[in-house]
This record gives C-alpha cells, sequence and structure tokens, in this order.
C-alpha cells in the first residue's frame, strides 16, 4: 500500500509524456513519410485544405505551382491568329491608332511577311514621338526591342525562371518548323499559378458589365444571370446556373481557353480570360450588330 502513492504520483507525468510522444510520433509520420508523387502530395494539401488547416486560395496557388512544372508553353499561348501586331512599314498614326484599341502594352512588330517577327514595341517608348506634328523623326526600327522566342514545347515553370532572369515580360512561341505559333507573356504564367490578375484595363469587381462603344461588352463571369437578363433585356434561366460564366461554360461543353468564341442567345460571346480552373472575363457582342460592328477585338494580350 505504500506504493500506490508512489505510483499515483507518477501516473501524471506519465500520461503526459506518453500524450506527447504519441503526438510527436504522430507529427514524424506525417513528416517521415513523404508522398511519393505528385498525386498523393495533392492529395494530402486537398485534405488539409478539408480540416481548415490550409485556406482554399492557398492550396489553389500550390496545386497552380505544381500544375506549371507539367504544362508546356502551348497550352496557355495565345494563339497567333489573335496576336495584335504592328507593321514594321506602319506610320506613327496607324501604330498609335492600333496601341489605344488593343490597350495592350507590347506588340510584336512584324515584317512582310507575317510570319517574320522583327522586334517587339513596347507602348510606353512611343510618349516620345506623341508630340511630333510631322512624324518626321519617326523610326519603328530605332525604338523596337529584340524579340524573344521560345519553343512551343518548352515547360512554364523553365519559362518563368528565363522572364525572372531576363526581366522580360513577353515571348514569341515558335513551332517545330520555326513558324509564328502564338504568344506568351509573364502574367499568362504567373496567372496559372495564382489565377486571374487584375489591371487597370479590367473593369471593377461591382461593375459586372461594360459597354465599349456599340454594342459590344465586357462581362465578368461572376455576372448573376439576373443582372444580365436586366441590362440586356434578355430571358436567361438562373434555375440551373447563378452566373453569366456558369451558363456559358455548360454551352461550350468545356472549360473553354481564352480565345474560343461560341453563339449563344443571340450573341457572339468570346472568352478574354480563363484559367484551367474557371472562366473570368467574357467579351459579348449582339449578333444583330456583328455585320455593321467591323471594329478590331480589343482583348487583352
Amino acid at each position: 500500500m505504500k506504493d500506490r502513492p508512489s505510483s499515483q504520483t507518477t501516473s501524471t507525468p506519465i500520461s503526459s509524456n506518453g500524450s506527447r510522444r504519441s503526438w510527436l510520433q504522430r507529427l514524424n509520420r506525417l513528416i517521415s513519410n513523404e508522398p511519393h508523387d505528385r498525386e498523393s502530395l495533392i492529395e494530402l494539401l486537398r485534405e488539409s485544405e478539408e480540416r481548415n488547416i490550409l485556406d482554399p486560395d492557398s492550396l489553389a496557388m500550390i496545386e497552380g505551382a505544381l500544375l506549371v512544372s507539367e504544362l508546356q508553353v502551348r497550352d496557355i499561348m495565345i494563339p497567333r491568329i489573335q496576336i495584335s501586331v504592328v507593321r514594321e512599314d506602319d506610320d506613327l498614326g496607324n501604330i498609335l491608332a492600333s496601341v489605344i484599341e488593343s490597350g495592350h502594352s507590347r506588340f510584336p512588330v512584324i515584317g512582310d511577311d507575317s510570319n517574320e517577327v522583327v522586334g517587339i514595341l513596347l507602348a510606353k517608348d512611343l510618349l516620345a514621338y506623341t508630340a511630333d506634328q510631322d512624324n518626321t523623326s519617326f523610326a519603328i526600327k530605332d525604338i523596337m526591342r529584340p524579340a524573344v522566342f521560345v519553343p512551343e514545347s518548352k515547360r512554364l515553370n523553365v519559362l518563368l525562371r528565363e522572364f525572372r532572369a531576363s526581366k522580360n515580360h513577353m515571348a514569341i512561341v515558335v513551332d517545330e518548323y520555326s513558324n509564328v505559333a502564338g504568344l506568351i507573356t509573364i502574367e499568362d504564367v504567373i496567372e496559372e499559378i495564382v489565377g486571374n490578375i487584375e489591371d487597370e484595363h479590367d473593369i471593377d469587381e461591382e461593375d459586372y458589365i461594360r459597354q465599349h462603344g456599340h454594342n459590344r461588352y465586357t462581362v465578368q463571369a461572376m455576372t448573376p444571370i439576373e443582372e444580365f437578363n436586366e441590362y440586356f433585356e434578355t430571358d436567361f434561366s438562373d434555375d440551373e446556373y447563378d452566373t453569366i460564366g456558369g451558363l456559358i461554360l455548360n454551352a461550350f461543353g468545356h472549360l473553354p481557353q481564352r480565345g474560343e468564341t461560341i453563339d449563344y442567345g443571340g450573341f457572339s460571346i468570346k472568352v478574354l480570360r480563363a484559367d484551367r480552373r474557371r472562366i473570368h472575363l467574357l467579351r459579348v457582342i449582339q449578333q444583330e450588330q456583328l455585320a455593321a460592328d467591323v471594329a478590331p477585338d480589343g482583348d487583352e494580350q
């Protein structure tokens, strides 16, 4: 009986130490049992998100960072047909009109052959010439920058490192025959990691729909169908989908890439911004106005 108090006295620290050891063992197993492949790692991260250890935005960014090592330039590049370019022999007036219309900050400069990219024009480099009334001193070859060319098979994580090292923001994508296939920007790559990046040309979050010229609109994909109907006097059903983005995604039948278009409910709808998870921004044109509306598109590049 004399030993019992001693046993009771030591029971608490033993239990505490045992609990501590158990916790340390679980932690050690978590650290030592490293995922054997990417799928296992993503599964572990998703479990952490479900347990509120990791917030959804952080999980999406980590998944995006893992994804860029798998994706190639061809997967997210802007196709050649959608590139806004200026010609080497264009005069200043035509170039300024293209810059203002598109809202882009960088333009490939092409020669006589549309497949010949001779340089890159930065819109800011035109400022010195805007006050030149006769434009006699302007020559695009004096201000254009060298073009950077990358193969369409290059991995995005490799390209991102090259962008950062060179402080270059745009590259011309070429296919296996050295023909121009498209272009890609550092923003395109970063958006694969962090999601859509809004800039000064994007519409405000509370401003779902913005008109550009005659019957040409920029519409956020998150626009409620009810608000879209009220604005355009349409009658799209919101029984299955709450937003116009969900409705259009269903109409495509797949997650569309930037630049894809579809005719739907009397509108021509073009995807301006999208990542591998969702649609972000749409260009909407009422179809009865398409014949009259011939101005070039001004989507982001």
